[in-house]
């Protein structure tokens, strides 16, 4: 089983969703940055299950740094941060332990794993384990906004349900992305939010689940970032989003709505605006797999959470005859709202990675020693 990724820098996540605890360890930060601990309390708050539209399963979530980390300040070595399980119900996972729950990754990991795998409440595979990639998350978007680079998400679709789309215009989308990073339910309109909170509610009393689709956008990232082909923008960060349960689908600007354009239609025209911009932005601020200076969209699609109340057919792998499997526990049934903040955290990660190439580290470290400097003996 590999566990981390990252070129520049790297993280490793680690833990099961009923072991004692889950964690994940940042190397190759720079030295000298301040973290906020405030602000990853923040972030970690708009992951937490809260009222009757998330689970019931409630943890502290309390963050604890255990290395790479003193007097406030990034040491420059490898950077781990433990959360603590403390809110497990490992009996309901007992009964069902051989029967495959469809949507999950019992069948697969048990013949990966040989039956070796943890499956309580997933183990492993467990959503559970965003919770230290949002708090390292975090981190990388403190240190992306030194640079004035801003991520935000928001929740396009919900079920049949639509929120506004984010602006054309850079500066509305500023702003945009600066309200909905103060929101723990973000949409851009307030009542498109009421309707979505309304419909999990629904779907929650019919003892099923929905999903849905976020869009996500990066603004003020310098053209010239990223690699032709393989590290290409989009590569880097499909295959972190692609790594957060539950993701199944990732596309860039107009995505999958090129099929039905033609060139002329497509095509992002130049102009001259101070500096040189695109008059449109269907290819999503990259070309070539390097940033273009626009503004980089993402949207991302989250299947409806797998762990449904109603009765499903499966198979017992133990025995290999089929069975009726009735879910117990405590569950999501919509996660699309606490995994926003997930997706802008792998998306930090992945910029992150990208702008500290050789250069753009050199680059980086200066400006983060150089503000700290009052810190230095």
């Amino acid at each position: 089983m590999k566990n981390n990724f990252g070129t520049n820098i790297s993280m490793t996540i680690f833990g099961e969703s009923h072991g004692p605890c889950i964690g994940i360890t940042l190397d190759g930060l720079p030295a000298g940055f301040k973290i906020n601990l405030e602000r990853i309390k923040e972030d970690m708050e708009k992951r937490k299950a809260k009222g009757s539209i998330s689970t019931q399963r409630h943890e502290d979530d309390e963050v604890e740094i255990v290395s790479g980390f003193f007097n406030g300040y990034t040491t420059g070595t490898a950077l781990t941060i433990l959360i603590q399980n403390k809110n497990t119900q490992s009996k309901d996972y007992s009964d069902i332990q051989y029967r495959l729950r469809p949507g999950h990754a019992d069948f697969s990991a048990y013949e990966k794993y040989h039956g070796f795998q943890d499956y309580r409440g997933g183990g492993h595979f467990s959503g559970r384990l965003t919770a230290p990639i949002v708090a390292a998350g975090s981190i990388c978007r403190q240190i992306l906004e030194t640079k004035n680079i801003l991520i935000g998400s928001h929740i396009e679709q919900l079920y049949a349900l639509h929120d506004a789309p984010f602006s054309n215009n850079i500066d509305e989308l500023k702003k945009q992305i600066q309200t909905l990073n103060k929101k723990e339910f973000a949409t851009l309109d307030e009542q498109v939010a009421q309707n979505m909170e309304q419909a999990i509610l629904e779907a929650k009393n019919e003892q099923d689940s929905i999903g849905g689709i976020l869009e996500s956008a990066i603004i003020n990232l310098p053209a010239g970032i990223g690699e032709p082909f393989f590290d290409s923008i989009e590569s880097i960060l499909a295959h972190l989003l692609f790594s957060i349960p539950a993701v199944k689908g990732v596309s860039f600007g107009a995505g999958f709505q090129m099929a039905s354009k033609k060139g002329s239609e497509a095509n992002d025209a130049f102009i001259m605006n101070d500096t040189i911009q695109t008059k449109t932005n269907n290819n999503g601020g990259i070309n070539g797999g390097i940033s273009n200076g626009m503004p980089i969209i993402i949207h991302i699609c989250i299947k409806p959470t797998p762990s449904i109340y109603k009765a499903q057919e499966t198979v017992d792998y133990k025995t290999k005859k089929s069975q009726t499997l009735n879910i117990k526990g405590r569950h999501d049934p919509c996660i699309l709202h606490r995994a926003r903040i997930v997706v802008d955290s792998m998306i930090a990660f992945g910029i992150l990675d990208l702008l500290m190439s050789n250069n753009a580290n050199n680059i980086l470290e200066k400006e983060i020693q150089h503000e700290s400097q009052d810190h230095t003996i």
